[in-house]
């Protein structure tokens, strides 16, 4: 009975603290969240999706040997995107502008072999 109270205590604390999740605002203005030891923020213009790959201090990163592509689901249509390596993003175009609210999922590898996922919303 004590481990069923437990676990049922630990359940209706941890639920608030999971639906607070706020993602933090990247020096771009778009959402940002931690993948494979970096920080990715997404920005949107129009069909074209920008990923900035930033470190601990939100300082760009190099994104040379990166592999990456983002899923794309608005709705019932979903489309994915292989992205590419510039500089200190990683870009995709999609075939229409992005809906508002749709999701972004994006898989990375880094250039060190870590890798990762996240989702970000539009």
């Amino acid at each position: 009975m004590k481990k069923i109270l437990l676990v049922a205590s630990t359940l209706l604390f941890a639920a608030p603290a999971m639906a607070q999740h706020v993602h933090q605002k990247g020096p771009n203005g778009g959402p940002m969240e931690d993948v494979a030891g970096v920080h990715v923020e997404m920005t949107v213009s129009g069909k074209t999706l920008t990923f900035h790959v930033l470190d601990e201090a939100n300082k760009a990163v190099s994104t040379a040997g990166y592999s990456a592509s983002a899923l794309l689901i608005a709705g019932s249509e979903r489309e994915t995107l292989p992205l590419t390596a510039s500089g200190h993003t990683l870009k995709g175009e999609a075939k229409a502008d992005l809906a508002k609210g749709a999701s972004v999922s994006i898989t990375l590898k880094t250039a060190e072999g870590k890798s990762g996922q996240a989702k970000f919303r539009n």
